[in-house]
């Protein structure tokens, strides 16, 4: 049988950079938040081996000790961190009504609000050492990665908006980009395309895919194949960015929460909040677009203080 524990006002469903800001914001403004930190402690930011681009770390910092601090900021204001994974919720339609959070198919506890902050997950390749070089050469973004590979050759996986824009992006950064098209077209926008054509450093690789990575402790290069004219090619790169899309952690609140046509959670505009009164989503769960710690940590702060408006006005 399920036990039920206090009534809460704040339960944060996620870390990761924007769990973690809106526990700091949270715990400062006295709402005595709960955080689970879900199957991956610290969210993505773990994966990589560098950060670079987080400011006020001029020297850089790596993700683990980025998210550890933050962490310990949290718990710092006194905010509780619980290493557990929620396994079911049911949201209240009423404003000031309570929400109930279940945690891994044992205790409940009730929340007159709650912060989604569970992020996304990249889609992979599903080949061998994809995931064994994470952070050693293979990362899923650019724009937090791209300049560990200044003068050196690149090479993209992906025919979208997002991939041409890495590949326009490491263009002014890398010596050769390689940008390996599945299809035999592009899906992305006509003005991209136009753009990437008259770029002379990104070589376009159509109908192709990748079938190998290789490398010792660290990438080395990959080998392609297209099918069609029984090509195969090695190509030797010291990055390999893969861009085939984001899936958002939103399996617990489907049929629940109102999700756009990728399956984000749709917040109103201008704001965090959700189609549910008492209920705030922050980060990559929320966030297509940007998809960048400080833009995650953001929507963090910005969370906690909804939530502490809603509280102050509503219950």
């Amino acid at each position: 049988m399920l036990k039920r524990k206090k009534i809460k006002n704040c339960v944060i469903i996620g870390s990761g950079p924007s769990g973690y800001t809106a526990a700091i914001y949270a715990s400062r403004a006295d709402l005595n938040p709960i955080l689970f930190e879900g199957f991956q402690p610290g969210g993505q930011l773990t994966m990589t081996t560098y950060v670079d681009n987080y400011p006020g770390f001029y020297n850089g910092i790596y993700g683990n000790k980025l998210m550890e601090n933050l962490k310990k900021q949290a718990e710092r204001f006194n905010s509780i961190i619980i290493s557990k994974t929620i396994t079911k919720v049911k949201l209240s339609n009423e404003i000031g009504g309570l929400h109930r959070i279940q945690i891994e198919n044992e205790n409940y506890i009730e929340s007159k609000g709650i912060i989604i902050a569970t992020g996304s997950k990249p889609r992979f390749l599903g080949i061998d050492k994809e995931k064994k070089f994470m952070g050693l050469g293979i990362s899923f973004c650019a724009t937090c990665d791209g300049f560990f590979h200044k003068e050196k050759d690149v090479a993209i996986i992906g025919g979208g908006d997002t991939a041409l824009e890495e590949a326009i992006f490491l263009s002014k950064i890398c010596k050769n980009i390689y940008l390996i098209v599945r299809k035999n077209y592009f899906k992305a926008s006509k003005f991209l395309q136009k753009k990437i054509l008259k770029i002379k450093n990104i070589n376009i690789y159509f109908g192709f895919k990748i079938i190998e990575i290789f490398g010792n402790n660290f990438l080395e290069g990959i080998k392609i194949f297209n099918k069609k004219n029984k090509i195969n090619k090695s190509i030797f790169i010291s990055g390999l960015f893969i861009s085939i899309g984001h899936d958002p952690n939103t399996d617990l609140f489907k049929n629940q929460l109102k999700l756009d046509e990728k399956g984000f959670i749709f917040v109103k505009k201008g704001t965090t909040c959700t189609n549910k009164p008492g209920v705030f989503a922050a980060g990559d769960v929320q966030d297509s677009i940007y998809r960048q710690a400080i833009t995650s940590a953001g929507t963090g702060c910005m969370a906690a203080l909804d939530l502490e408006r809603y509280l102050y006005f509503c219950c």
